[in-house]
């Protein structure tokens, strides 16, 4: 298993980028960057790790329900 620096988020980790305020799963650390992927799949982006926020399990839960919502044309 590779070792995480010291106060970067870990891989497979649901985070919030506060700069972009956009949802998405750590994916990998590059240089002074984390990689992050939205949720329900897509590009990837780099993020400053200074800006991101672990998710609650509500947030999480929410983030999620909302990209299945998206994928299947509903609005609630």
């Amino acid at each position: 298993m590779t070792e995480v620096p010291e106060g970067l988020p870990a891989v497979g980790e649901a985070v919030r980028d506060t700069v972009r305020d956009r949802v998405g799963r750590v994916t990998g650390h590059e240089g002074p960057y984390v990689q992050v992927r939205p949720l329900g799949g897509g590009r990837e982006w780099d993020a400053d790790p200074g800006r991101l926020r672990a998710l609650t399990q509500d947030e999480l839960l929410s983030a999620l329900v909302a990209e299945a919502n998206a994928r299947s044309g509903q609005a609630w």
